[in-house]
């Protein structure tokens, strides 16, 4: 079964990747082995994100046997927006809503409004989600419940 508002995997890993990287002292250079291990983010794969994440200047990297991987701004200025549009480009939960493949219909369309408004809200939570709050929240074990969070506590409240 295919779910089309399902967040890619290239996606779920940049922000794991991210997520590591927020957690540890700030500075730190980490090798993307460690950040794979520690996140369950496959290394292949893993290298290409970061490589993605370097272009798009959110994230450091070093080389030699000391290199890795670090934050290139604070993670209070980097939110969880900016971290998809730099592993996938922007987002559009339809196409009618891409500047590029604009639809002929939607002058006409009911769902036109619904669509535009779903995204802005959806948008507007992934803008103001910042990657400290995500760094800063507990994680769970394994197999135990989630924590239920407010929904205060998972946004910064900077403009």
């Amino acid at each position: 079964m295919q779910h089309v508002l399902r967040i890619s995997r290239k996606i779920d890993y940049a922000i794991r990747a991210m997520i590591h990287l927020a957690s540890i002292s700030e500075g730190t250079v980490v090798p993307f082995r460690e950040i794979g291990r520690q996140m369950g983010v496959p290394e292949d794969f893993l290298a290409k994100i970061l490589k993605t994440l370097v272009d798009q200047g959110i994230v450091r990297s070093t080389r030699g046997p000391h290199g890795g991987y670090k934050l290139a701004r604070a993670a209070e200025a980097i939110s969880v927006l900016e971290i998809i549009e730099a592993a996938e480009g922007p987002i559009a939960v339809n196409v009618c809503l891409d500047d590029d493949d604009a639809c002929a219909r939607q002058s006409v369309c009911a769902m036109s409004d619904v669509w535009r408004e779903g995204q802005e809200r959806m948008l507007d939570v992934f803008r103001r989600t910042t990657l400290a709050s995500l760094a800063d929240r507990p994680r769970h074990e394994a197999g135990a419940a989630p924590v239920n969070l407010p929904s205060s506590a998972a946004v910064s409240t900077s403009p």
